[in-house]
């Protein structure tokens, strides 16, 4: 009779440890930073990493109510650490109790688990983003209108909400770095990870720091929705590989919206900015408006959009290939590999063996009627 071996818990603060128990230990951060808001000396340090700082109130007019806006700074930087903490703690419960028990019904293979969970973890995040970030944008002018992207720049003051999503969004992409280690991704998977939350980590900060923020809500929001619904289709295409309509639409969609960034892209910093009155170069008042600055955010985004639109007809040639191959080896495995011969007639009136007269008589019948 065999015994079950117990599953030995790996040694304290080892890499096995760590990665076991890393949202438990992050959660305990979270809560101890908390805490901190019911003690009088430790409070104001605490609502420094918990709520949005730099509040300015702004009164338009005599008749209406004050107007409480934001501006970045560096304490900043301690708000989206401690929402850095809370998206790996989001991170391990979508992935806990929501795509490990999808991976155990599909069993999927290793390549297919690590880019399902990659796909279920983004998706997931872009589905919230673009929803939060169209809620912005219908609540203020500069959707509708695109001279409100460059006019009375710079954009010093922010609402609250459009803070508050800037906040996340950087926490969001830092949190990414530190889970490539959590979730094991493998040696080949890192670098193309690498590359696109370096990306967004860039150009976010970038957009936030130059108070370019309503550039970049506009550009995020499409784009958003395109990656969500790329990654929406890869995921129904893991759970049944006919499912593959969403691809084409994605398609669509991709080009669409690298044209629409481009196009936004060049009116902004090209005849947009270069004609506002504040024209110069000023870290007090946050103006960045001169021809370098200008230039080098265009060029920036218009070689990420070139790299994606190269990144993009690689791969629609490599699907384009797979599919060729695999018609081709359905053909061949229609059409017949040789045709079939006909029987050549029996020689000596022989067949199967068996010694067989040509007018259809046994040799015995003839005997007895010659006798």
């Amino acid at each position: 009779m065999g015994f079950r071996k117990k599953n030995k818990s790996p040694p304290v603060l080892s890499h096995e440890f760590v990665i076991q128990n890393h949202a438990d230990m992050v959660s305990c951060l979270a809560m101890i930073i908390l805490l901190g808001l019911m003690f009088e000396v430790t409070a104001k340090f605490a609502i420094m990493f918990i709520t949005v700082q730099y509040n300015v109130t702004q009164v338009l007019d005599e008749k209406t109510e004050p107007v409480n806006l934001y501006q970045y700074g560096p304490k900043d930087v301690a708000t989206v650490f401690f929402y850095l903490l809370i998206a790996v703690i989001l991170h391990a419960l979508i992935q806990e109790y929501i795509l490990d028990k999808m991976n155990r019904r599909l069993h999927l293979s290793k390549t297919k688990h690590s880019k399902f969970n990659e796909s279920g973890q983004l998706a997931a995040f872009y589905l919230f983003s673009f929803i939060w970030g169209c809620s912005i944008l219908t609540a203020e002018e500069f959707a509708t209108n695109p001279t409100f992207l460059w006019e009375g720049y710079p954009h010093t003051h922010m609402v609250f909400q459009v803070k508050f999503f800037y906040i996340c969004q950087i926490a969001y992409w830092l949190h990414a770095l530190p889970e490539l280690y959590f979730q094991k991704v493998r040696k080949e998977d890192i670098p193309r990870q690498l590359y696109y939350i370096c990306l967004y980590v860039v150009h976010i900060t970038g957009a936030y720091v130059l108070n370019l923020h309503r550039l970049g809500l506009v550009l995020l929001v499409p784009h958003y929705l395109v990656e969500l619904l790329f990654h929406a289709s890869r995921l129904f295409y893991f759970s049944d590989e006919n499912k593959q309509k969403g691809f084409t639409l994605w398609a669509l969609l991709f080009v669409i919206a690298r044209l629409l960034t481009l196009t936004l892209s060049v009116l902004t910093f090209g005849f947009g900015l270069p004609r506002t009155e504040n024209q110069g170069f000023s870290l007090a008042e946050g103006n960045f408006n001169v021809l370098t600055i200008r230039m080098t955010c265009l060029a920036a985004i218009c070689l990420t959009q070139a790299w994606m639109m190269w990144k993009f007809i690689n791969f629609q040639l490599k699907k384009w290939r797979e599919h060729s191959q695999n018609q081709a080896s359905k053909k061949k495995m229609v059409s017949p590999k040789s045709k079939p011969h006909k029987r050549e007639p029996a020689r000596g009136g022989a067949a199967n063996g068996v010694v067989k007269s040509e007018d259809k008589t046994s040799p015995r019948a003839r005997k007895a009627k010659a006798s």
